[in-house]
């Protein structure tokens, strides 16, 4: 996506919502089916309406699935082993997602309780799980052959399950001109002892190429995924290490805004308080209530997002989801809570137990017995 274009975008996004009301057809106009309640809100205001929906959900699975995942020692391998980018990229003729069951999930998301999903489309890692136009690093070339996303996306729009994305914003670990070392903080590259050859430094280094790298994914993935729910950035330290304002994060969610109006965007614990709710990671660290809607990510192993052979075993209880729900509650937010799936892309058998356990005492008891 050239600038011109993308300034076009921007100038449009903050008119899409106002121009909405006057020119609906109610017959014509499309609601995402986890908005159907929300009609009449959405018909005046899709972002408003998919606020109220997110205030109410309460309680959505995370997925960290990717090449880590084969490893089975955390989605942050690469950068604590110092596992070079060529090294690294070798996972990819290993990956398979033979059981990645886009059914199956859906259907447990159903029976735990849950409203929605956020899956890793690409984490710090930079493999993609779509089939992306501006990367052979994606999960169609490599075995599986699977575009995971959009087999993911078809069964949420199916069962009403809000669908959201998760992609890797402040951090890469692969891209040339992604943040580096020294310049910027938060982890930003791995601290390789040789200097990595697939890198720009210095001069080389050109940030407005890996804007436009994002830019374009980002807009790609609204463009192939219909009722997206929201956009959720990560990487917030190393943006935050420097002037953040440099990452261009405005243009970026008035774009998201302008090309699927009820998409919600977060940036962890907000990276300019115009996002449209705060999702950090495990509590809520503020001496007063959130201004915005709140989620708080947890995981289901008792360290790590990605899966981690070591955990087996070691996974949360039905007693430790029931604490997460309550804290998340007394805040109050939603718990996003995260399970990382087997090599194979198979559902974790020690939390699709935990899930169903969860879910049936949501069914029998209700949510206001649990959350007393």
């Amino acid at each position: 996506m050239n600038r011109r274009k993308f300034l076009e975008y921007t100038a449009l996004a903050s008119a899409a919502t106002l121009i909405l009301p006057s020119c609906i057809n109610e017959k014509k106009i499309h609601i995402p089916n986890y908005l159907k309640n929300y009609k009449d809100l959405y018909l005046k205001n899709p972002r408003e309406a998919s606020i109220e929906w997110f205030k109410n959900a309460r309680y959505g699975l995370f997925i960290h699935y990717g090449l880590y995942s084969i490893l089975g020692r955390h989605e942050w391998v690469q950068y604590n082993e110092q596992i070079h980018v060529a090294e690294y990229a070798k996972l990819k003729d290993q990956f398979t997602a033979e059981k990645f069951d886009a059914d199956f999930i859906t259907d447990l998301v159903l029976e735990a309780g849950m409203k929605y999903i956020n899956i890793t489309t690409r984490h710090h890692d930079s493999f993609c799980l779509w089939d992306t136009k501006y990367t052979n690093f994606k999960s169609t070339n490599s075995p599986a052959k699977k575009d995971l996303i959009a087999e993911l996306s078809e069964q949420c729009n199916k069962k009403g399950i809000a669908l959201f994305l998760y992609y890797s914003h402040g951090r890469d670990w692969r891209h040339p001109h992604a943040p580096n070392n020294g310049e910027w903080g938060g982890a930003a590259r791995p601290k390789f002892e040789i200097q990595e050859p697939y890198y720009k430094y210095g001069e080389e280094n050109d940030l407005n190429i890996y804007l436009e790298f994002m830019t374009n994914q980002v807009n790609e993935l609204l463009d192939m995924f219909p009722d997206v729910a929201g956009i959720w950035l990560d990487g917030f330290s190393t943006p935050a290490s420097r002037d953040r304002n440099l990452f261009k994060c405005q243009e970026l969610y008035d774009l998201i805004h302008y090309k699927q109006p009820q998409v919600l965007v977060s940036y962890k614990q907000g990276m300019l308080g115009t996002e449209d709710f705060l999702a950090p990671e495990r509590k809520y660290k503020a001496d007063k209530k959130p201004s915005k809607p709140l989620e708080i990510c947890d995981h289901l192993q008792k360290k790590g997002w990605g899966y981690m052979k070591t955990q087996d075993g070691n996974h949360k209880t039905k007693e430790d989801v029931i604490k997460m729900l309550k804290k998340a509650n007394s805040y109050p937010a939603n718990l996003l809570l995260n399970t990382g799936p087997l090599p194979s892309g198979e559902m974790h058998p020690e939390d699709v137990k935990v899930l169903r356990e969860v879910g049936k005492l949501i069914r029998t008891e209700g949510w206001e017995s649990i959350l007393s």
